[in-house]
């Protein structure tokens, strides 16, 4: 069992990471001025979804796996209307890289330990999940907030459609 939940922590921090990096290269083709846009008042802005990342991330692992300081406002998560693109991909990238250290780090004699983060019972693993989980449910919200405003020559794509659609499971 605990050469599996070392793979599951490697990859999961390695998850992260890679959701992360598709953020910020949407955040390249994201026109000037549109981090806050938002097609109505419930929606999210692109802007929102890297303050409320920085802040889930941080609060589920940094704090809750780890033994950083839970300070999180998550409805000010919410409640932002501006804010500078760079500052924010920034907080992203140095919370994200710290929590997938963090993740590779844990001891697997801690997979199942019981955790209570923002209210919720779980264990280790069960934060580490929830956060790649939550991680990539948003940024793919980011990426199609990206390429809806900058348009059908958007020029994201993560893949090599082309030879992906070559591949069979023999």
């Amino acid at each position: 069992m605990t050469a599996a939940v070392e793979l599951f922590l490697r990859d999961a921090a390695a998850t992260l990471r890679e959701h992360s990096r598709r953020i910020a290269r949407a955040a390249q083709v994201l026109p000037a001025g549109d981090l806050w846009w938002r097609p109505h008042p419930d929606a999210l802005a692109f802007g929102t979804v890297l303050a409320h990342l920085e802040g889930n991330v941080r609060q589920w692992i940094l704090s809750g796996l780890g033994d950083a300081c839970d300070h999180r406002d998550r409805a000010a998560e919410f409640d932002q209307r501006e804010g500078d693109d760079l500052l924010l991909l920034a907080a992203l990238a140095v919370t994200v890289e710290e929590a997938a250290s963090l993740i590779e780090e844990l001891p697997s004699e801690e997979a199942a330990r019981p955790r209570r983060i923002q209210g919720f019972e779980t264990t280790t693993l069960g934060a580490v999940l929830h956060v790649v989980e939550h991680f990539a449910w948003h940024a793919g919200q980011a990426v199609w907030i990206a390429k809806a405003r900058a348009g059908a020559g958007h020029g994201l794509a993560f893949y090599d459609d082309a030879a992906l659609d070559g591949l069979t499971n023999d």
